[in-house]
């Protein structure tokens, strides 16, 4: 098949699409928009589906594992239908007598979904879940290794439909093989582009021509005080860290302790399966053997990253992801950097002002904008990084990786996407969730006006300036 015929091929894609979600929107009801995200939610969540998802996941990026691919799978998804139940995204959703406007919720039509192997049936349930809540229809252009997940996925969505009668050209995916080409008539052709994934992607997205809300680059810090918790920051971040082999963009990168109880916090790590690694020139020459992540070392298990980077017998056997010590930052410096690994870069800072002096340096080079972590006892420490540091988070004394994204124990919205603002070049500067989803029309009436004086609006500036 020729690139024309590529094209043709998913210009007729979205036709189908444009025609199903006419369909759907033209005998709307709540119900029926609720009911169709339910059938998307089930179709991952159902658990022998959920593990065949999550198996063939493993099986064909080679990322992440089986254990937490489910997990992530029921949480991430049963956490969105949390956020959502309830919520109306049909018909009048706001009435307001004071302004004399009423809004109406609408769908935005066609959603164009790209999406990242990292979490190749997740990402793509939630963007599919919130878009049919909206009343969309929706094409998915999974990257090359994730075909294989978003193809059972849709199949088991599909099976799901037939038990409402909804028609399958509510969610489409562009059909393999992929190509950048492909991708593009997707997104030109779409009312709306969402984007996780690479920084090529959401560039392309950003560029072509299609309303886009696309999200940035993770490369998380988290930086632990004289008054932390040791033993429970040391806890939340190995767990966090190892989380599907550090897959996730929320996951930490770099860790900086501060000098008072950066020996009491490393034998915490210790205690945790975090193995300090003095010598990071052995593990840089392995983890980018030729400038680029080692796919022997990214998403693996503990024990395959080892072996790969040539620790077996210099770190402990229950090591499960290793802390190297580094002080540089940049491009001259990749363990500054994301590195998708059970690795991550350690810092000693003298205090927390120079703590917070080398993350602003982090993030300045790689993640801007993303999130920030903190374990403290000092509340004010997180409000002043949040005043201060580029970013849209501050996730503090928390798993980082569970935090980030919506937990049931902090108020963020359950999502995989997460806007990173103008750091970050985004256009949202928060999670992404239903709201991205839909539009609205208002009915505006006229009421009284509400005209001030210019003495009302000017007077306590000319008491100050003079006039």
């Amino acid at each position: 098949m020729n690139a024309h015929d590529d094209i043709a091929q998913v210009s007729l894609i979205m036709t189908r699409a444009r025609a199903a979600q006419k369909e759907y929107e033209a005998g709307a009801s709540q119900t029926r928009y609720d009911r169709a995200a339910a059938a998307a939610a089930w179709a991952i969540m159902e658990p022998s589906r959920n593990r065949a998802l999550a198996e063939l996941a493993v099986e064909t990026t080679g990322l992440g594992n089986v254990p937490d691919k489910v997990i992530k799978n029921h949480r991430k998804t049963l956490g969105l239908m949390r956020d959502i139940k309830g919520v109306r995204t049909h018909g009048i959703i706001h009435e307001d007598a004071s302004t004399g406007i009423t809004e109406i919720a609408r769908p935005i039509g066609v959603i164009g979904a790209v999406v990242p192997s990292t979490n190749p049936a997740a990402t793509p349930a939630n963007n599919i879940i919130n878009a049919l809540k909206c009343g969309n229809s929706v094409v998915v252009a999974p990257s090359p290794k994730g075909v294989a997940s978003c193809e059972l996925l849709l199949r088991y969505i599909h099976a799901e439909f037939d038990k409402l009668g909804l028609d399958h050209d509510l969610v489409h995916m562009i059909p393999p093989p992929g190509s950048k080409a492909k991708t593009q008539a997707m997104m030109e052709l779409s009312d709306r582009v969402i984007c996780t994934g690479s920084q090529n992607n959401v560039h392309r997205a950003q560029t072509c021509g299609t309303p886009a809300v696309a999200v940035g680059a993770g490369n998380v810090t988290v930086i632990v005080d004289e008054t932390a918790d040791l033993k429970a920051a040391a806890r939340k971040i190995t767990a966090s860290k190892t989380f599907d082999n550090a897959t996730s963009c929320s996951s930490e990168n770099a860790i900086i302790a501060v000098d008072a109880i950066y020996d009491d916090f490393v034998a915490a790590l210790a205690d945790e399966g975090g193995a300090l690694v003095k010598d990071e020139n052995q593990i840089v020459s392995k983890l980018w053997p030729d400038g680029h992540l080692s796919r022997e070392v990214i998403a693996q298990d503990a024990d395959r990253m080892i072996k790969a980077l040539g620790m077996v017998g210099q770190v402990p056997e229950n090591t499960r992801f290793l802390a190297v010590e580094t002080k540089g930052v940049g491009p001259d410096h990749p363990l500054s950097g994301e590195k998708l690994s059970r690795v991550a870069a350690l810092y000693r800072a003298n205090d927390f002002e120079d703590a917070q002096a080398i993350a602003a340096r982090i993030l300045q080079y790689q993640g801007a904008g993303h999130s920030i972590g903190i374990h403290t006892a000092e509340d004010a420490r997180a409000v002043a990084l949040g005043a201060s540091m580029p970013t849209c988070r501050v996730i503090v004394n928390q798993a980082h990786t569970f935090a980030t994204g919506g937990s049931f124990n902090n108020g963020m919205p359950f999502s995989l996407s997460m806007g990173c603002g103008s750091w970050g070049g985004n256009a949202i500067d928060e999670n992404l969730h239903w709201k991205h989803f839909v539009q609205s029309t208002k009915i505006v009436r006229e009421i009284p006006a509400i005209e001030p004086s210019v003495e009302d609006i000017f007077a306590e500036y000319w008491a100050d300036a003079g006039a």
